[in-house]
């Protein structure tokens, strides 16, 4: 069981299918960690080689097994478009405590759409035990008064 905090590096995408037929894609990811979401910056006219160079940060508890990152396209008079998405598996961040930047296949309907390079670092929070001195946490002590 996992508990601290998860960095992730947003670096770049790659050979995206670009969705916009008459200009270039402005892509973004939505990035997902359990329940906390969050959202990348719009590489504004990148197409299908965008690059971020962002850090995200998420607060990690309990079973946590991946990272959803979804792709999407930003359209201004019509409503985004979804490009393709990347799960990636953290335990192995967990036990080794980072991973450099690392390219992971972006999906659409099980079909290949490109890849998206992210970094991922986990730095654990102290784990609180119950195997505390009387002194730390209360209760009934004898006194030593006569």
């Amino acid at each position: 069981m996992a508990q601290g905090k998860l960095e992730v590096l947003l670096v770049s995408a790659k050979g995206l299918d670009n969705s916009d037929f008459l200009s270039s894609m402005d892509p973004y990811v939505i990035l997902t960690c359990r329940t906390q979401e969050q959202k990348s910056s719009i590489a504004k006219d990148e197409g299908s080689a965008p690059e971020w160079n962002e850090t995200f940060l998420f607060t990690v508890s309990g079973h946590v097994p991946e990272l959803h990152l979804k792709l999407m396209d930003k359209d201004t008079f019509t409503a985004d478009d979804f490009v393709g998405e990347a799960n990636i598996p953290l335990s192995v961040v967990f036990e080794e405590g980072s991973l450099p930047p690392t390219s992971y296949n972006v999906v659409k309907d099980g079909e290949f759409k490109g890849e998206i390079k992210v970094g991922l670092t986990f730095t654990p929070e102290a784990y609180h035990s119950r195997d505390l001195p009387e002194e730390e946490f209360g209760g009934w002590k004898q006194s030593s008064y006569n």
